[in-house]
């Protein structure tokens, strides 16, 4: 088994450390806000002071932090994790930052130190059962290397070289923003003919986002939106497709329109709710209860 430190224990990156420490990996933790290490604690992880001190003589360091500020922060800040990694060492970024900002950690780490982006597809059910799409950029020896320790996760694809995984995971991110907007808006269809919105989702069921209906239909029909993926995240998300796609001059307006109702959304208060509390917006019902 390996010795881990993993970084950023947020609603996904907890019950990512809890697989790997349940797989028997010796995991130690870090996060900001130092209660959030209790839970791994309790179940024998060792909780760090700094970033810097997590990864002092482990095999591989993991992060999992909300965006490249906060990559930035936990690598090169101060008492960061650039400071004790050594040559032999990992260091895998999971977080969804976008390639460039993979890349650009890579090429200032100390020589030696092999990165690895592996950001993963799933939500909280996903990653507390170990079944996450793990996107894997990274060459043939870094692959086989992370291979054993990211198996507890889920399926790993290897999709390239260093940064890959990340630009492959801003792809599948298109596609969360335009199905969760298709939902809203075929509901709000309905609405507006008048059918049954139980009569509806039924139908939706059997559609090409049967995936979407299926997974977040409870919310839509209780009102509530309890967080697995928050919307402020999502929003996040769709802005680095919209900013990676207007670098290269291309324009996606599926995605633009997509971003633009999770943007309402957030305006409206949903920031801190599961990402499919957009839904309200889009169909102008009664705002989303707060769970």
């Amino acid at each position: 088994m390996a010795k881990l430190a993993f970084i950023g224990l947020g609603l996904m990156g907890t019950p990512m450390a809890t697989r790997l420490l349940e797989a028997g990996h010796h995991v130690t933790v870090w996060n900001r806000t130092a209660g959030k290490t209790e839970p791994l604690t309790d179940r024998g992880a060792t909780a760090a002071a700094t970033p810097m001190e997590a990864v002092a003589s482990v095999d591989a360091a993991i992060t999992m932090v909300t965006n490249a500020a906060a990559l930035e922060q936990v690598v090169f800040g101060e008492n960061g994790v650039a400071a004790a990694l050594a040559p032999g060492q990992l260091l895998i970024d999971m977080s969804t930052v976008g390639p460039d900002a993979v890349r650009s950690i890579a090429s200032r780490l100390p020589d030696g130190v092999v990165v690895v982006d592996a950001p993963v597809r799933g939500s909280v059910p996903q990653a507390s059962t170990g079944r996450l799409a793990v996107y894997v950029g990274a060459d043939e020896d870094g692959f086989a290397r992370v291979q054993p320790i990211l198996a507890p996760l889920g399926t790993l694809h290897h999709v390239g070289e260093l940064g890959a995984g990340a630009a492959t995971k801003v792809v599948v991110n298109s596609t969360l923003g335009a199905a969760i907007a298709a939902f809203g808006e075929a509901l709000a269809l309905g609405d507006d003919f008048g059918l049954e919105r139980s009569v509806v989702l039924d139908v939706l069921g059997d559609t090409p986002i049967a995936s979407t209906v299926e997974a977040k239909r409870a919310n839509v029909e209780s009102g509530n939106y309890p967080a697995n993926f928050k919307l402020s995240l999502a929003l996040k998300d769709l802005n680095l497709v919209v900013q990676i796609a207007g670098r290269s001059g291309r324009r996606l307006d599926l995605a633009e329109a997509s971003r633009d109702w999770l943007q309402q959304a957030a305006e409206a208060g949903a920031g801190d709710l599961d990402y499919s509390a957009v839904i309200p917006t889009i169909t102008a019902r009664t705002p989303p209860a707060r769970s």
